[in-house]
């Protein structure tokens, strides 16, 4: 990944057109064929590798936490380059699953790998079978500590005349553009809800462009590429309003396109429907034949033992099963979990901070899902 990313800032700065091309091919293959559906990346403890197209196996996944701060690096030079959404959506899914699921919830412990499936049993984190609070070669938890005071820089980014808001988070930026200096205030309990306010304050009225980035789980596609698709289309729009007035404007792209001569407290306001979504895999990965995961919003959920008592390796999903939403704000920090009656399930990032027990991602379905 760190390789990955020199090259595509020597792609910029030497403007060598092969090595973009090179550059563009890696991530193609990576998103489209090596890259789990937490975000994680690399199939194969022995040499941290990725191992071949389509090897994503649950159990022995490795996805360092490193590899994951790696490919958000990546991913955020890439979209510096060209401006296309799709990095982000990445860097989201990334983000919210298989990056943070590296650290403990109280901050002290910590994942080298990050398995997305556990049988309580095989010691996958250098010996352990949860997190541990250090590693005789430690650099996933110092790239940890290095990283998240760092996410700020990935909220927004701007060219002359346009500002982007990539992901969203409760913040304030103030954003300097040639003519003009734009303050932005959003409010948002994202990723728990989908209402993401924003309030424009420009020194003085001006006109420019904001580009917000729909993402691709509100677009009905889980991450660029076919590696994975939701069971079912969603057919709840997000829905857009500017200074309380709702607009017909066009969401089927990456962005919300707003041009306008912008003056002080403008408020724009998104709300993204947040379904819960079955996910299936590519049918070439072997290892997900004849099973769906979970995922709300930008997060996946996960089954842990430890709220599912009985036969945890029974459990299975009916492809036609309805949810249940519930917060539970005393619960691993405060989260939503998701329930059928015969499950509960957890975000994935909080597993494994109640001891040590089983889990499982990817669940087997109570019937044979055809290939597509």
């Amino acid at each position: 990944m760190y390789m990955y990313a020199a090259m595509t800032d020597m792609a910029v700065l030497t403007n060598d057109t092969l090595m973009g091309q090179a550059v563009d091919k890696l991530w193609e293959n990576m998103v489209t064929r090596k890259t789990y559906i937490t975000g994680g990346i690399g199939s194969r403890h022995e040499g941290e590798s990725f191992g071949d197209n389509y090897e994503l196996p649950n159990l022995s996944s490795y996805n360092e936490t490193c590899a994951a701060i790696g490919s958000v690096y990546w991913n955020h030079r890439l979209h510096s380059k060209t401006g296309n959404a799709g990095y982000f959506d990445v860097i989201e899914r990334t983000l919210y699953n298989g990056l943070i699921s590296g650290l403990s919830l109280d901050g002290t412990s910590f994942f080298y790998p990050n398995a997305l499936e556990a049988d309580g049993e095989f010691k996958f984190n250098r010996g352990s079978c949860t997190r541990q609070n250090w590693f005789d070669c430690s650099c996933c938890p110092t790239n940890l500590i290095r990283f998240i005071p760092a996410i700020p820089g990935l909220l927004y980014s701007h060219s002359a005349d346009t500002i982007y808001v990539n992901l969203f988070a409760a913040s304030e930026a103030t954003i300097d553009l040639p003519q003009n200096r734009i303050n932005l205030s959003v409010q948002t309990q994202y990723p728990w809800d989908g209402k993401v306010s924003i309030v424009v304050k420009p020194e003085k009225n001006t006109a420019f462009t904001l580009k917000i980035r729909i993402p691709s789980w509100a677009r009905n596609q889980p991450m660029p590429g076919d590696l994975y698709a939701y069971s079912r289309f969603n057919e709840e729009k997000a829905l857009v309003s500017l200074n309380g007035e709702v607009q017909d404007l066009d969401l089927s792209g990456e962005y919300l396109v707003v041009q306008r001569n912008w003056k002080a407290e403008d408020a724009l306001t998104l709300t993204f429907p947040m379904p819960v979504r079955m996910v299936e895999s590519n049918p070439l990965v072997t290892s997900n034949a004849g099973k769906r995961s979970l995922e709300r919003g930008p997060l996946v959920y996960a089954i842990e033992e430890m709220d599912n008592p009985g036969d945890f390796d029974a459990i299975q999903l009916d492809p036609g099963a309805t949810f249940e939403v519930q917060e539970a704000p005393d619960l691993l920090g405060g989260i939503y979990t998701i329930s059928n009656g015969e499950f509960t399930a957890i975000p994935y990032y909080s597993w494994s901070n109640r001891g040590i027990g089983k889990m499982k991602v990817w669940l087997q379905t109570t019937e044979t899902i055809p290939n597509k």
